[in-house]
């Protein structure tokens, strides 16, 4: 391929994965406007986010794994157009368990359009300074995409209306979908014989699923209750039973083998923890906007427009220091800003203003975005095969989605505690819920800030040279320079 088509493949493909990107929490400010319209019960509005966030998380490393065994650019496409008629399904819907099930089909879709669209990235562009680019931009769009969301959501549900935010993704994706035979190639792990591992991949799925589940209904039932002890245990035995089938199978989904790699662990725990600290930073940032400032969909969506700005302006920055600098200290650089614009955030007082309170968070937390969602990505595809590219690219963002659903269910239950709590004491319904959102984002920043120490100790510096070893070489020839973003034409 040359670099013009390589770079036109990518541009689908990044709309491909900013798509799945955004639908994480584009309804989250349209809500209350569909609670209301489609008549929700309080205990089922929330099914329009984790129905997509379920099925997303559970199907992710079998959507690598397909992609890498039966061709990616096919998977690819069978993705979209799963993701493409939910969305449809989506905008439609005129009852409650209409949207909850379409949402958990559009969740599925993106599980496998995100490993087979980065697995493609990585197998078009060679170890070094164009791979890097592509990912930075790549890093950039995950970084950016949550944030947009919300702006999006924000826009759409107050002009136009809430069925828009999934209509949107309707020409988007036939867009596509048409695109993506003319410029995207094919390619598939190269075997005599395919050899299948059903076992493996009916154990990993139930029990990721079942995790994630548990997980978001726990803050409802209580972490101690028998349900919750009951459901996670039950993960937890499918999941070792993953672990004892993949040493035994003769061709296994996800070879045990790949975590010799220590950066690609170290690159997927702090991806978990970046994914509990951010994500939980968004969805109870956006409840302390909504529920104590008292802001419409609109003006909460462009609250989160300083994250998103920063977030970008900066990911050139971040692109730079990791090809020619240490992709490790920018991770652990960028998880700083995140944990420390968190613990900024968890400063705000009963009655906030958003310039006094909470823009500079924002900016911070936006800026460490950048610095993290980068090099992380580039971290764990660090070394791997060509074959195994659609497992790392699943292992990844499994990592982040299952840290996400993990950083917004104990948020959730320390908001909900420590707002009983307030309440009997005495405290006014606003101070109650702001003491509840600031012990949230205290956690959410130690989530954060985990990952500093994590990063310095699982993530090689050899194996990122590897990585970044014919950056020096790539750059120098005059032939082969590169727009910093953008295909050569």
């Amino acid at each position: 391929m040359t670099p013009t088509h390589r770079w036109r493949a990518f541009a689908v493909l990044a709309i491909s994965f900013f798509m799945t990107i955004v639908d994480l929490t584009i309804v989250n400010v349209a809500l209350p406007t569909i609670g209301r319209k489609l008549h929700f019960s309080e205990t089922n509005l929330q099914w329009v986010v984790t129905a997509y966030g379920l099925t997303f998380g559970g199907f992710l490393l079998l959507g690598g794994r397909a992609a890498d065994m039966l061709g990616r650019r096919r998977v690819l496409m069978v993705g979209l157009t799963v993701f493409t008629a939910a969305s449809l399904g989506c905008a439609v819907a005129t009852t409650d368990a209409v949207l909850i099930a379409m949402r958990g089909i559009q969740g599925l879709g993106a599980a496998i359009v995100l490993p087979a669209a980065l697995s493609i990235v990585m197998n078009m562009f060679e170890e070094g300074a164009e791979r890097n680019k592509a990912l930075g931009i790549w890093g950039g769009i995950g970084a950016g995409g949550a944030t947009v969301g919300l702006i999006a959501g924000g826009l759409l549900t107050r002009y136009v209306g809430w069925q828009s935010i999934f209509f949107l993704n309707v020409p988007i994706g036939a867009v596509a979908l048409l695109l993506a035979p003319r410029l995207v190639p094919e390619s598939r792990l190269q075997t005599t014989r395919r050899r299948y591992d059903p076992f493996g991949a009916l154990t990993v799925t139930a029990g990721l699923l079942l995790l994630v589940y548990t997980i978001s209904k726990a803050p409802q039932v209580g972490w101690a209750s028998g349900r919750s002890v009951g459901s996670l245990v039950g993960s937890a035995a499918l999941l070792v039973a993953f672990l004892v089938i993949e040493t035994r199978v003769e061709s296994p989904l996800m070879p045990l083998g790949i975590f010799r790699l220590k950066t690609l662990a170290g690159a997927n725990a702090v991806g978990l923890l970046l994914g509990g600290s951010f994500f939980a930073f968004i969805f109870v940032g956006t409840l302390y906007m909504q529920q104590v400032l008292g802001y419409s969909a609109l003006k909460t969506g462009l609250a989160w427009l300083a994250a998103s700005i920063t977030s970008v302006a900066f990911a050139g920055l971040s692109q730079l220091l990791v090809t020619r600098g240490s992709a490790k200290l920018v991770m652990a650089a960028g998880m700083t800003l995140i944990g420390g614009g968190i613990a900024w955030g968890a400063t705000v007082p009963v009655h906030g203003h958003y310039w006094a309170n909470l823009a500079g968070p924002f900016f911070v937390t936006g800026m460490g975005t950048a610095f993290a969602f980068i090099p992380v990505s580039i971290a764990a595809l660090a070394g791997i095969a060509e074959h195994e590219a659609g497992l790392a690219a699943g292992l990844l963002n499994t990592s982040q989605q299952l840290g996400g659903a993990i950083g917004v269910a104990i948020a959730s239950t320390v908001a909900a505690s420590r707002f009983k709590t307030s309440v009997h004491t005495g405290a006014t319904n606003a101070a109650a819920l702001t003491t509840g959102f600031q012990s949230a984002l205290w956690v959410c920043a130690a989530i954060g800030l985990a990952a500093i120490p994590v990063t310095f100790m699982l993530v090689r510096r050899d194996e990122l040279a590897k990585a970044i070893a014919a950056t020096t070489v790539t750059i120098a020839r005059p032939a082969l320079a590169q727009p910093a973003f953008a295909p050569a034409e």
